[in-house]
């Protein structure tokens, strides 16, 4: 595999092409993977990985991309690509650690040698801002050279302020959460996630129906009463309301949770849970913590929502439609609460909605 270095000439203009088509890029998770698209074939490498870290610089995500040929029947050479994203839990090895430690603490690239092979581990910080919020991490047999550096720097510059411009498009601007536009863009993204793969089963009507540790939900979220807060308090504090809810409400889910203001009162958030029971225990508690805070001015205020199974047979519009009823039902038998759209079926206080009822925002 050519690298920047063999031949510069066909290869600044084969950069700048993959610089145009990663600034065309609207989604901030593809964007992710065309960074590493984009370095691994002008640096040589097979395999790198993209770290991205929280406030307290612990690793929250790693995105890791692998490339290998593959020879098909025929003797023909083919390559393939892929992706692998990791949330929560991310088990970063010692050396790998150790060695983003020291870049933390420099606020510059490190090299150190692989304790156990005769390669390079190399990582670049990511910036956000004046931040280290992430790091560009790669192995290979020999030092980076000062116009491979030079690339490297300058595509991570390039990727660090257009992913800065991209993800402030995507966030509320008064709680800073993630949009509905956002949410809308990124749903065929969000599914794939989501969506099981053969460890998939049926349950008796056929629906698939992911494993344990892999089940997804969805809920939508909704501030109890909140025209009384506008009309009493005022706009101004209304937002500071709104304001305090989302802190509340993110406090209580983890890194890797989503939480979307999807306009006004209302917020949706995708989760995963072992367990019905466990979802609902994970918006149970986040309705408590709400309940509990004092609010400026307004004293306490409450939230409902509607829970619902993210099954992947069905398109993600429906399974919001099924948590918006289930909210509904909420909100019908007395707010403050937390109601399951499959729950409320079985036990015949809703109806499965006819062909063509579904009932959308």
């Amino acid at each position: 595999m050519s690298t920047l270095s063999d031949s510069p000439k066909t290869q600044i203009p084969s950069l700048l092409h993959k610089l145009g088509k990663m600034t065309a890029i609207r989604d901030t998770g593809l964007l992710e993977q065309s960074l590493l698209k984009t370095l691994c074939p002008m640096l040589g490498l097979l395999e790198s990985s993209l770290y991205r870290t929280d406030d307290l610089t612990a690793a929250v995500r790693v995105l890791h991309h692998h490339q290998s040929r593959v020879v098909e029947s025929d003797g023909l050479a083919r390559s393939v690509e892929r992706t692998e994203q990791i949330y929560n839990s991310v088990d970063v090895p010692t050396e790998v650690k150790e060695l983003l430690e020291n870049v933390r603490l420099l606020g510059k690239p490190c090299t150190r040698k692989r304790t156990q092979a005769s390669d390079l581990l190399i990582a670049y910080p990511l910036f956000g801002g004046r931040e280290i919020c992430g790091y560009f991490v790669f192995n290979r047999d020999r030092e980076v050279t000062l116009a491979e550096d030079a690339i490297i720097k300058g595509v991570l510059e390039v990727f660090s302020n257009y992913y800065d411009l991209l993800d402030a498009s995507q966030r509320d601007r008064l709680t800073g959460l993630l949009n509905r536009q956002a949410l809308e863009n990124s749903f065929d993204r969000i599914w794939t996630i989501l969506s099981p793969t053969d460890d998939a089963a049926a349950d008796p009507d056929g629906r698939r129906v992911p494993s344990s540790s892999r089940a997804h939900w969805v809920a939508v979220i909704d501030v109890d009463h909140f025209k009384n807060v506008n009309d009493s308090f005022g706009h101004v504090v209304g937002d500071e309301v709104l304001l305090l809810v989302s802190r509340v409400m993110m406090a209580e889910l983890r890194s890797s949770d989503l939480l979307f203001r999807y306009g006004g009162e209302e917020f949706v958030a995708l989760f995963s849970a072992p367990t019905a029971d466990d979802a609902r225990e994970v918006l149970e508690r986040l309705r408590r913590a709400v309940e509990r805070h004092s609010f400026p001015q307004v004293g306490h205020v409450t939230v409902s929502a509607g829970l619902s199974l993210a099954d992947p047979s069905e398109l993600p519009q429906e399974v919001l439609s099924c948590a918006d009823r289930a909210l509904y039902q909420a909100k019908r038998t007395g707010r403050n609460r937390v109601c399951d759209y499959q729950a409320l079926l079985a036990s015949g206080e809703l109806e499965v909605p006819g062909y063509g009822g579904t009932e959308l925002f």
